[in-house]
This record gives C-alpha cells, structure tokens and sequence, in this order.
C-alpha cells in the first residue's frame, strides 16, 4: 500500500514506530499533490518548505523519545479562512488578498503543539459561502470531474479524498463540513458549538460557525478534534468543560444506544429513492449492532430555516461591514448581491430568528432525552453537477434549499453531527450520511461512526486518481 493510501492513526503508528519518516511521508504527498492536483485544485497554498521543515523536526523529537501524540509528523491541511502567521490567508475573497495575519487561529496553533505537519491552505468558496469568487478556480472533485465538491470547504473535502494530506480542517456554517465530506467520500465532525476555538477564524456568521476536522474515517477524524477541541481564553464563546479522550471512546461499541429517525423527514420533500435506501440500510447495520431505532418526530412544523436566514443574513453583514459597500465591486456577483438583500433584513426579522432558535434548540433538548442519536441524510439530494449548482450561483435556476435540508437545522441548534461514507450511487458516486447528538455528544457520534466503519467498508473506497 502506497504511503497516500494509509489512514491517518496508521500513518503515525508507523513514524512513532519509525518504520517510516515524517519526511518521507511529507514527501511523497508534495509529489502527490504536485502530479495530481493541477487538476483538482484543492491548494489555495503549499507549504512545501515548512512542510518539510515541521516533518524533520517531528523525526528529531520521534527519536530522542518525544513522541507529541496522534498527529505527530502527519500531514494536515487547513481551510484558508484559519489565520496562518505572515502567510497569505483569503477567506477565499479578492478583498483579503494581501491579508497576512500576525498570530495563528487557535486551531492552527494547536494543530502546530501536537505536532501536525501543516502542508497546505485549502481552497474555499468566497467567504465561506456557496459560489467561488470568479477570479479563482474552483476545486475538482476526484470521484467525477463534472460533480459538485461540496461547499464552501471545498478544497478541505478534495485534498483528503485525493491522498494530499491525512485529515483537513474544515468549517461548517449551514452544512460545510458535510456537504463536502458527502461529496467527497469522507467523514466529517462538526463539534457542539463552541468546542472548538473560533479564534482567527474569518467568519460568515458567528453564531453558527462551527470548526471541525474532516479525514477519511471517524476514528481518523477523532484523532484531529482531539487536537483541536478545549476552552480557549481568546474565544470566550468556547465551553469551559473539560474534554473527554475522543479516540478511547471509540472502543465502547454502540450496544444499547437509541437511534431516532423520522421517515417522513428524512424521505419527504423529493429525497430520492437511492439516499432512502441507504439510510435504511444504515440503519440495518446499526441495529445489527445494537442500538435500538425508534422513529421519532423531527421538529420540522416551525420555521426554523427562516430563522437561520435571518441569524445568517445579519451577522454576514456584520462579518463584511468593514469593506461592505464601500469595496462591493471587489466582490464576486453571488456574495455581492447577498450583501445588498442583507442590508434590508429589518429587527423584527432578527428578533424572530432568535426566538425560533431558542425554540428548536428546545425541542431538541426533549427528543434527546428520547433518544440518543439522530440519522439523517447528509444531502437532500444525490450529488449534483457543477453545471447545475453554477446555474443556482447565476440565479439561473431558484436555489434548492432541499440540498441543505438536513445541515441547517443542526447549525442552528448547535448540536453536534458526524457525517460518514454510507454507501454508491449506480454511476459511484458517493452518498453521505449523518448522525446528531446533543449538546458534547462528540464522544457517542465517534463511537457510533467507527462501529459502523468496522460494519462496513465504504470509507475505504478511494477515487480513481492512479
């Protein structure tokens, strides 16, 4: 098996055990990253030097005895819009780029104390949002050139998928970490919110941001939160609560856990045949594995996505005050526009957001207190092409918000979701899923994903690059 194709915990057993080198490994993704992604364009940045500077260190620590844990030596990549100290960091705008920040993000920094090689920026949608600014290409997905990548991380989907790096950090406002990992055959933690350090992180909205890691297994994406999650004094939004050991967890198995779904929710609205089956059959598996299914009511009758929009248009407006209007025509037309209709989102709207937030983030407290995990699909639709998500972009074509039907929700509620491979479409295309939990649920949804990766083998399937 070639070095690209090991999973991350495999990876850094073998430079722990100095079977392999941090160099070598690093190595050989640059010359992966090199051959392959002229095509893919997923790196926004390669951090060729330092990449390879960090690796040299991690082999001279490995072997004087200092062994930093999981990501010790082991290639990540991250989303551009986490600062990098006097590196180029754009948010995926023409606005930010001449923006080299002073300090890493927190998450940077951390990724950094645990010893993870940091090999490259990733591409993103302009300022996190659906549409890439025109002046950069945008990212290929490596399962099919003509299909979405998922957004807005993008390039954080593409690189791990394509064996560019090991796990990427991605970020998740309406979907973000999911879209892409569905796309992409990955799986993908969005923590509880407020887990995870928001600090130096350029923001689409803040009280919806999440920040969380995306790798080709739960059990490899455990590994990144762990690095990543904790109480942060520069983000007084971040949880004080302690954290627990997210890759022991993993061991505990499944048995005797409940798992809502509800049908209707889950296949109304014109989901298609094919993602139905693939949650039953998941569902199948993890009932095989113990857990108890229960169908439940999902609080759809209110108007929860009209709250998002609201809580969303705002703070974007806020997130851009700074050069919003007075740079609008440095601005590509989609978020341009989004900007002039956020201008006109009166109190009253805003008001009404945080009331149904508050709302459904009570109502989710009552369902969790029936069950304790929450299937869903991760689209509302099998993978669409490019031609038909830029079509939407140029207003061509209405917006099909049924795409992002079952993100949104947990975005506004502030629970945590781990997305997984769960299964084909007759053309391969992959189909993603997803699990929610409540409040500081990471360590269930870990356990959850890695039993149902045990069960199953459609993580392992990689995309026909060689």
């Amino acid at each position: 098996m070639e070095i690209h194709q090991l999973s991350l915990l495999d990876v850094s057993d073998r430079i722990r055990r100095r079977e392999l080198s941090a160099e070598e490994v690093v190595r050989a993704l640059l010359a992966r990253i090199e051959h392959h992604d002229r095509r893919l364009n997923s790196v926004i940045l390669l951090m060729a030097e330092t990449a390879l500077d960090q690796a040299r260190q991690a082999d001279a620590e490995i072997a004087a005895g200092f062994w930093r844990g999981p990501l010790h030596g082991v290639p990540i990549g991250v989303k551009d819009l986490l600062w990098t100290e006097g590196l180029p960091t754009t948010g995926g705008m023409e606005i930010l780029a001449d923006f080299r920040p002073a300090e890493d993000a927190t998450v940077v920094a951390r990724l950094k104390r645990a010893g993870a090689v940091l090999i490259a920026k990733l591409h993103m949608t302009e300022g996190a949002t659906l549409v890439h600014h025109p002046s950069m290409k945008r990212p290929v997905n490596p399962w099919s050139a003509a299909h979405w990548t998922g957004v807005s991380s993008s390039g954080s989907g593409v690189a791990p998928a394509a064996g560019f790096c090991f796990g990427s950090i991605g970020s998740d406002t309406g979907g973000s970490i999911r879209m892409p990992s569905a796309a992409n055959n990955l799986t993908g933690i969005k923590p509880t919110w407020g887990r995870v350090s928001r600090h130096g992180v350029i923001h689409l909205s803040e009280a919806l941001d999440h920040i969380g890691p995306m790798a080709r297994s739960a059990a490899d994406a455990a590994a990144i939160l762990q690095a990543i999650a904790g109480a942060d004094p520069k983000d007084v939004t971040t949880l004080p609560n302690s954290v627990p050991d997210y890759i022991a967890s993993m061991r505990s198995g499944v048995d005797g856990l409940v798992l809502g779904i509800d049908w209707d929710f889950v296949s109304g609205g014109g989901v298609p045949a094919e993602i139905t089956a693939t949650l039953k059959a998941a569902a199948k598996v993890l009932e095989d594995l113990g857990m108890r299914v229960r169908e439940i009511d999902f609080p759809t009758g209110e108007d929860y996505y009209g709250a998002g929009r609201a809580i969303f248009g705002a703070e974007v407006a806020a997130a851009h005050a700074e050069h919003f209007p007075q740079k609008a025509d440095r601005y590509g037309p989609w978020l341009r526009a989004l900007l002039q209709s956020a201008q006109n989102i009166s109190p009253v709207d805003i008001a009404r957001g945080l009331f149904e937030r508050e709302r459904l983030r009570g109502r989710l407290r009552r369902l969790f207190q029936e069950v304790d995990l929450i299937l869903a699909p991760g689209l509302g639709r099998l993978l669409p092409t490019w031609a038909t998500m830029e079509a939407m972009g140029r207003g061509e074509v209405p917006f099909d918000a049924d795409i992002m039907r079952f993100t949104s929700p947990f975005n506004v509620g502030g629970v945590p979701t781990i997305s997984f491979p769960g299964g084909f479409t007759e053309d391969g295309l992959p189909i993603g899923l997803q699990l929610a939990g409540s409040w500081l649920a990471e360590p269930m949804l870990i356990r959850a994903g890695v039993a149902f990766q045990q069960a199953t083998s459609f993580h392992t399937r990689r995309p026909p690059l060689d």
